[in-house]
C-alpha cells in the first residue's frame, strides 16, 4: 500500500448553521478550545503523515489564505472557489490539478474527535485497499459521538462494504464523520461545475467499491454554535 501524502480539505462552505459566529469570519476559523477548526484538522493530518493539504476557499477567502500562510509544518495549496461554491464533488474535481493522481485523504473542517484506542486516521489508512475500493469512509458507531442525529447513515457488511440509507424509518448503526480516502479519478468526467459527492457514493456502492472503517474515537460534529460549545466543553475536560 502506497503512503497517502495529500489531503483535500473541504473548507469553502458558507457556515450558515454556525451563524452568528460566521457573520464576519469563515466557519473554518471558528475557534474550539482556543484553536480554529481548520487547525484542529490540519494538526490531525500532520499526525497522520500528510505532507500536502489542498484547501478550498470561498467564504471570507482572504482571511483563510492569510491564516493558512502561517502553517509551516504542512504544505498548503489553495483551491480558489471565489467565483462560486462548487459543493463537495465539484470542489474536489476543481482541485484535481493540485491533488495529482494518487489516492487522497478527504477532510471536512467540522469534525473533531477524542482519540480512544487506535488513532482514527491510522484506522482509516489501514483500511484503504485500492484493489477493492475507490472510496473508504471513516465512520463512527451510533452512541459514540455528538452530532449523529436521526436515522440516516450507513450499514456495513463483514467485508467493510457500505450501504448508504436515507430511509427515515430505518435506524443505521454508522455515520460518516467527514474523512475518507479516495481515488480522485472517481470524480473525473461529467458532471462538471457544482455538484454533490453523494451520487458518486451511490454509484460506488452499486459497483461494490464503497467501503467503511469504524473509528474507536469519540466524534464531535461541530455544525452550529451549540455543538461548538459542547465540543469545547469536552476538549477542556482533558486540559
Amino acid at each position: 500500500m502506497s503512503a497517502i501524502k495529500t489531503a483535500m480539505v473541504l473548507a469553502a462552505g458558507l457556515g450558515t448553521r454556525m451563524r452568528p459566529l460566521t457573520d464576519h469570519i469563515p466557519k473554518a476559523l471558528v475557534e474550539v478550545a482556543g484553536k480554529p477548526l481548520i487547525d484542529h484538522v490540519l494538526d490531525r493530518l500532520v499526525e497522520a503523515g500528510i505532507a500536502r493539504a489542498v484547501v478550498n476557499v470561498h467564504h471570507f477567502a482572504d482571511q483563510m489564505e492569510a491564516h493558512l500562510a502561517g502553517r509551516r509544518d504542512i504544505e498548503v495549496l489553495i483551491s480558489d472557489e471565489r467565483a462560486g461554491l462548487l459543493d463537495s464533488g465539484g470542489g474536489i474535481q476543481h482541485a484535481r490539478r493540485l491533488l495529482g493522481d494518487g489516492p487522497i485523504m478527504l477532510a471536512n473542517i467540522d469534525s473533531l474527535w477524542l482519540e480512544g484506542g487506535r488513532p482514527a486516521l491510522e484506522t482509516l489508512k489501514a483500511a484503504w485497499d485500492p484493489a477493492r475500493m475507490d472510496l473508504v469512509l471513516l465512520l463512527v458507531r451510533r452512541g459514540h459521538g455528538i452530532g449523529f442525529e436521526g436515522p440516516q447513515g450507513f450499514f456495513m457488511d463483514p467485508e467493510g462494504r457500505l450501504i448508504h440509507s436515507t430511509d427515515p424509518d430505518v435506524v443505521t448503526p454508522y455515520a460518516n464523520v467527514g474523512f475518507g480516502i479516495m481515488r480522485p479519478q472517481a470524480l473525473d468526467g461529467p458532471p462538471a461545475g457544482a455538484f454533490s459527492i453523494y451520487p458518486t457514493w451511490r454509484r460506488l456502492q452499486a459497483e461494490g467499491r464503497l467501503y467503511g472503517a469504524a473509528m474507536d474515537a469519540f466524534w464531535m460534529h461541530v455544525g452550529d454554535p451549540a455543538a461548538r460549545d459542547a465540543a469545547e466543553a469536552r476538549l477542556k475536560e482533558l486540559t
